[in-house]
């Protein structure tokens, strides 16, 4: 019997799909470059074996090169989730979100994203968070319950705005 191998599948907005690449071209085309401009000037001043200016150039290039294959394996297996497979008035992939914690009252607003977009500081929430999950497919008036390591938080949302 043959195990079944699983490819990991990047679900992401439109969007998110267009920023890898905008940034994969942007680590291609200049900052490897830039890193092989400073390599040659590194290389310029003699002995590399002492030669801090070398050493940050081959890390830096060394750190390029892995994201940029990251990148690659994610465009490769993204998959772009179409709001047209969203029911109105539902969240999914892309949804503007408004919510409230309904035991602090506190208010958030996020858009729904892929886990490779979310960024807390964009107020962008990967679908598969505990909120994110959570959230997916309900409506505007309903509140759900999100199970967390400190209990059960209750979130009510408040308004759902589609793309």
């Amino acid at each position: 019997m043959g195990e079944e191998v699983q490819i990991k599948r990047y679900e992401m907005t439109q969007e998110g799909y267009d920023e890898l690449e905008a940034e994969l071209d942007e680590l291609t085309n200049v900052k490897m470059k830039e890193i092989a401009k400073k390599l040659g000037e590194a290389r310029e001043q003699g002995d590399l074996s002492e030669n801090a200016e070398y050493d940050a150039a081959k890390n830096e290039q060394s750190e390029m090169h892995g994201r940029i294959e990251r990148i690659k394996e994610m465009l490769k297996y993204a998959v772009v989730v179409s709001q047209d497979a969203i029911e109105k008035g539902r969240i999914g992939m892309g949804s503007l979100v408004k919510i409230m914690d309904v035991e602090y009252k506190d208010e958030m607003e996020y858009k729904i994203v892929g886990a490779t977009e979310a960024n807390s500081m964009k107020n962008k929430l990967s679908n598969e968070s505990p909120v994110g999950r959570a959230i997916v497919g309900h409506k505007k008036g309903e509140t759900v319950k999100v199970e967390t390591p400190a209990g059960v938080l209750k979130y009510k949302i408040l308004s759902v705005k589609n793309p």
